[in-house]
């Protein structure tokens, strides 16, 4: 059975020599899956699987190109970059990989928080630029302040956890309450968090409901002086007025491993130009606003990493593999979206 891996890194060879996979034919591809890929006549008949990360774009066009398509999966818990409804037409199942950063994406969080709260990034710039005033860096105690937690899944839970440990109150929201956080969280409506919050960290899905989940009102709503974090997705948060409530002091910093339009936003310079082009002036008009923001003492961006550890990484394809055999003999419930 032939499978084509996209947007594959060298982070992930080790697995495959440690892991050799003799029932598959794997063919491993660098570059994205999009409407500009090129897929020869052979791949295009003989691949029954792909497997793509975030930065593909599985549109029509797309599914187009293969003529046996049976399979797709995506090594990332969200799968907007598929188009779900075409791959349901076609007969296509989806798979995704739950719960792989549970654990990685957790203390990426609780690094940021600690990170912004002591102050560290102008702490280090300073440093470097041998210009110290200490009185610029001064932070607070964690357990004097209280963490909202938007989502409590796998990787939500696990931050109200952790947290709890360093002696936080913790506020959480979620459509359906986690039993195992009730006593150690106060489950609050959207708006009682974000006004008695200190910190908000945002661990949900992205749905078009939950586009623009943090504008200019829900901002408005948070305490002077309060921090955000987004390690999930990056349309979750009106990048404008983030940048508009950083640069008023309504916020004293922010966190982003994520960000709006990231396809222009993180790339290497070969591909940034022809993505620019391609941009729609939303797009463009956020790529920019994202440079201003990393340009501020009071913002940390990174470029999609919060759960990039090897352990992470080997978890997502050993889920990956497991659930496309799994797929193959007839189990529906393994990790199936389609």
């Amino acid at each position: 059975m032939n499978i084509i891996f996209y947007d594959f890194r060298d982070a992930e060879k080790d697995y495959f020599k440690e892991h050799p996979n003799d029932d598959f034919d794997i063919k491993f591809v660098k570059e994205a899956l999009n409407d500009d890929t090129d897929v020869s006549e052979h791949d295009a008949r003989e691949t029954c699987i792909i497997s793509v990360f975030m930065t593909s774009k599985i549109t029509r066009t797309v599914l187009d190109k293969f003529k046996n398509l049976r399979v797709i999966a995506t090594r990332s818990t969200g799968y907007d970059h598929i188009d779900i409804d075409e791959c349901a037409k076609r007969n296509i199942r989806v798979l995704n990989v739950e719960h792989y950063g549970k654990n990685s994406v957790t203390e990426y969080t609780i690094g940021m928080i600690i990170t912004l709260v002591r102050k560290v990034v102008p702490a280090v710039r300073d440093m470097r630029n041998e210009n110290i005033d200490t009185q610029r860096y001064i932070g607070r105690d964690l357990n004097k302040l209280k963490l909202g937690v938007i989502g409590t899944g796998a990787i939500g839970s696990s931050v109200c956890k952790v947290a709890k440990t360093l002696g936080m109150e913790i506020f959480a929201n979620d459509r359906q309450k986690n039993l195992e956080l009730t006593d150690i969280v106060n489950y609050v409506d959207f708006e009682t968090l974000l006004k008695h919050s200190d910190i908000i960290s945002l661990h949900i899905p992205y749905t078009k409901e939950a586009f623009h989940l943090i504008s200019e009102y829900e901002l408005s709503l948070m305490k002077d002086g309060s921090y955000i974090i987004n390690t999930a997705r990056g349309e979750l948060i009106d990048t404008a007025a983030l940048y508009n409530a950083l640069e008023s002091g309504k916020l004293a910093g922010c966190a982003l491993d994520v960000q709006e339009c990231e396809n222009i936003v993180i790339n290497n310079d070969e591909k940034l130009v022809s993505n620019i082009t391609k941009a729609d002036k939303f797009c463009i008009q956020r790529a920019v606003i994202t440079q201003k923001l990393a340009e501020s003492d009071k913002v940390i961006i990174t470029p999609h990493i919060a759960y990039n550890t090897y352990d992470a990484i080997n978890t997502i394809l050993e889920t990956t593999l497991h659930s496309i055999r799994g797929c193959l003999k007839g189990d529906n419930s393994t990790n199936r979206v389609v």
